[in-house]
């Protein structure tokens, strides 16, 4: 159990922090920009929970979770006995939470653009951080070893996200469509 008394350190003043297995990276570090892509994503989904409630915010909650749970996982290098990782069955539960909401949805006949409804908008943009996340993470383990789970968390995680769009868009009905050069005017 996690228990903090003291919110302050001092001990990254200098730039640096402090990662599970104790060593001590740059805050500029590709590991230390995967794990604040991370929490960027998760806090959007914080925001998005603000105009949504029900089955879908409980998901969300879950979500918020698993991202904890991924961000120890990013913060933990190499193999460290006992380390909390992100499981495939996590990646798992994401895609049947996807299938099922997707199952009530008509298929896309258009890209769309990112909006409608509040919620939605919310969500599509917890979606495009979460896709940021996802490339920080690629580009750590393009450096050093990660999970493989982890990432394929990221992917799937932002497919949930515009599926869940969709959803907050009346099943649809108030998705935005790309209407491709149908907004150019001449001059």
């Amino acid at each position: 159990m996690v228990k903090l008394t003291k919110i302050y350190t001092r001990t990254g003043d200098e730039g640096t922090t402090g990662l599970v297995d104790g060593s001590r990276r740059s805050k500029a570090d590709a590991r230390m920009v995967a794990i604040g892509e991370v929490d960027e994503a998760n806090s959007a989904i914080g925001v998005a929970l603000l105009a949504i409630d029900g089955p879908l915010a409980a998901s969300l909650t879950h979500i918020q979770n698993d991202l904890f749970d991924l961000g120890a996982d990013l913060a933990t290098p190499g193999d460290v006995q006992g380390a909390l990782r992100i499981l495939p069955e996590q990646v798992v539960r994401l895609e049947k939470e996807i299938d099922a909401m997707n199952a009530r949805l008509s298929p896309l006949t258009s890209f769309i653009l990112p909006g409608g409804t509040s919620a939605a908008a919310h969500l599509h943009l917890a979606r495009a951080i979460a896709r940021r996340a996802e490339r920080a993470s690629v580009a750590l383990g393009e450096e050093e070893a990660i999970n493989p789970p982890a990432l394929a968390y990221l992917n799937r995680l932002s497919d949930w996200l515009f599926v869940a769009a969709r959803v907050m868009n009346q099943s649809g009905a108030s998705d935005v469509l790309w209407v491709p050069g149908g907004v150019r005017t001449e001059r």
